[in-house]
């Protein structure tokens, strides 16, 4: 017995300590905010080499950073592996580097998630969450219960935060598409025209007939949105609705544009998408998440958690395993399919119509 008892005293002490690391998970966020707001990354970079905390402290917009409370911070994401820190031999003052975590938090590189960060983290992304427990009793939308609106009606009425939205959607279209690009060659090579569902102002679509001069590309997207889009060579603009009629082209592209609708909703948008390219030797090309619940890749843990943000920021959408696609594509006419491996959080899902 006094064996067991040891062994449950640690194991319950065990699950004190991951309880409160989960806890305080928050805390690591807003270091990684506190970062970013500071550009202390930026700092480090501007150098080009490893530097002092009052290095970095003189390069903070303020006429008095409290050196102290940074050394803190910086002390939480070394640990964390975001910075690293190299103590000196001759006694001198630690100088503090870059890592390639820390690189995705440069606001001056061309990759960059410091843009997702600040928008994940700010008061009006955090509201929702604080509602997961009322969306498991009642259902019904996190963000209209922290908001009183839905997430596009909110964007609408807020210029500041639809700013903070776009920007943190651009920073992500911008790797994401570097992984599409680089992974998916092959898979472009048979398109003549192609067609982007819901892609805004059409700098995807540019980014693919630019590295495809072959393809002629239609971005669509609804009428108030593509009539701001700037003209891009081999790219030209349809404004529409998705769920009435998508235009014709021997293949679709959607990328991230299922997950913010439920599974009914996505059906409509892929018989449309049927009805748009010829019978035998049209597809689509979907770009998302396919869930691994109990994986082991470097992503799946983050898959999961976009889940929970699809809780919190969408208006019903929702991230889904493979057997959920394929129940999805085949009520909307696509009972063929394959999932393609890029170097990137989504997958690439190539349905068929027959």
């Amino acid at each position: 017995m006094e064996g067991k008892e040891a062994v449950d005293e640690g194991a319950m002490i065990q699950g004190q300590a991951d309880i409160l690391q989960y806890m305080f998970h928050f805390a690591d966020s807003m270091a990684l905010k506190c970062a970013v707001e500071l550009r202390i990354a930026d700092i480090i970079h501007s150098h080009g080499c490893p530097i002092t905390l009052s290095q970095i402290a003189s390069g903070i917009d303020s006429p008095s950073p409290d050196i102290s409370c940074l050394a803190r911070v910086m002390r939480l994401l070394v640990r964390k592996k975001i910075f690293v820190a190299s103590p000196q031999s001759d006694g001198g003052d630690t100088l503090y580097g870059l890592t390639h975590s820390s690189r995705w938090l440069l606001q001056d590189a061309e990759m960059s998630l410091a843009p997702m960060l600040l928008m994940e983290n700010h008061p009006w992304f955090l509201a929702p969450w604080h509602c997961l427990s009322r969306c498991v009793k009642e259902g019904g939308i996190a963000f209209e219960k922290a908001h009183g609106r839905q997430i596009w009606d909110f964007a609408s009425i807020n210029p500041e935060f639809n700013k903070i939205f776009n920007d943190a959607m651009e920073c992500t279209a911008k790797f994401t598409m570097r992984a599409i690009i680089s992974g998916y060659k092959e898979g472009f090579g048979c398109v003549g025209s192609l067609v982007d569902v819901g892609g805004g102002t059409g700098g995807v679509m540019a980014e693919i007939v630019n590295a495809n001069p072959h393809i002629k590309g239609i971005n669509f997207d609804l009428p108030h949105v593509v009539v701001t889009a700037p003209e891009y060579p081999g790219v030209c603009h349809i404004g529409g609705d998705m769920f009435k009629d998508i235009p014709k082209a021997d293949a679709v592209f959607m990328k991230w544009i299922m997950h913010d609708w439920g599974d009914e909703d996505c059906v409509k948008i892929l018989k449309n998408c049927r009805k748009a390219i010829p019978e035998k030797s049209g597809k689509v090309i979907i770009v998302e998440l396919v869930l691994q619940p109990d994986g082991e890749g470097m992503f799946d843990n983050t898959g999961l958690v976009f889940d929970l943000v699809m809780i919190a920021h969408s208006s019903g959408g929702k991230e889904r395993t493979e057997l959920q696609w394929k129940k999805v594509l085949e009520e909307g006419g696509f009972p063929r399919y394959k999932i393609l491996k890029i170097p990137a959080l989504q997958s690439i899902i190539e349905a068929y119509p027959e």
